[in-house]
């Protein structure tokens, strides 16, 4: 499941949000970082506020060929 740990400066004193969803998907568009699912934008947040985005979910690797 493809989850991400948002992380605010300090000076924001803002709590860590963990955003975790099966068809969770993250894209930069026009200054902001937006996550969306099935059913639309779920957070938004703008460039300026200068969080931090971890993707932290675990990925399978890849079967590798023989």
């Amino acid at each position: 499941m493809p989850s991400y740990l948002v992380r605010h400066p300090a000076e924001l004193r803002r709590e860590d949000v963990l955003v975790e969803d099966d068809t969770l998907e993250l894209a930069f568009t026009g200054g902001w970082a937006v996550f969306t699912d099935d059913k639309g934008i779920c957070l938004a947040i703008p460039s300026g506020q200068g969080a931090h985005i971890e993707r932290v979910d675990q990925e399978e690797p890849a079967p590798q060929k023989e």
